[in-house]
């Protein structure tokens, strides 16, 4: 099961934690700001109010699926850096434009991130070709691109254990 673990409790991650919410995952929901979370969510959806999320990345389990949309560049990159750090997640998605990949890029380069692991990132975030940039649209869009690595890493998984037998 697909363990999620989305950073911004702002529009869309309210309309990602929605259709999140329908789907077969866990969902941790993380956001300092307490007051936007709302007062009932779906049954899969754990909500983590805290002012320490770095200790969130660093405890969620291999193979966790990060999505990073906050309301702050600066909290965005510190999360980008922290999870990036891990080299056992499934999937990593940050909101925002190509310009933003691109500086997010430079400075993880530059603090030591290998050149490499960037293409570990996804950044702008759900499946190609979905351009509406209404929450709902892109919580569709981010939860379709989900369920595509889910499927994806399934099938490689299952291949790979084929072969191994």
């Amino acid at each position: 099961m697909m363990h999620v673990v989305l950073f911004g409790a702002g529009h869309v991650g309210h309309a990602l934690a929605k259709v999140l919410g329908m789907l077969p995952c866990v969902v941790q929901w993380v956001d300092a700001r307490d007051e936007l979370f709302p007062d009932e969510v779906p049954a899969n959806v754990q909500i983590e109010a805290t002012d320490t999320p770095d200790v969130i990345v660093d405890e969620a389990p291999a193979g966790a699926y990060f999505i990073v949309m906050t309301h702050d560049h600066s909290l965005d990159f510190a999360l980008t850096q922290r999870i990036m750090r891990r080299d056992d997640f499934a999937y990593f998605g940050l909101i925002g434009s190509a310009t933003k990949r691109v500086k997010f890029e430079r400075r993880l380069v530059e603090r030591g991130l290998a050149a490499e692991r960037l293409r570990e990132m996804t950044c702008p975030i759900g499946v190609e070709g979905i351009v509406d940039k209404a929450p709902p649209s892109i919580a569709l869009a981010v939860a379709a691109e989900l369920l595509r690595v889910r499927e994806t890493t399934a099938r490689f998984s299952s291949a790979r254990a084929f072969v191994t037998a």
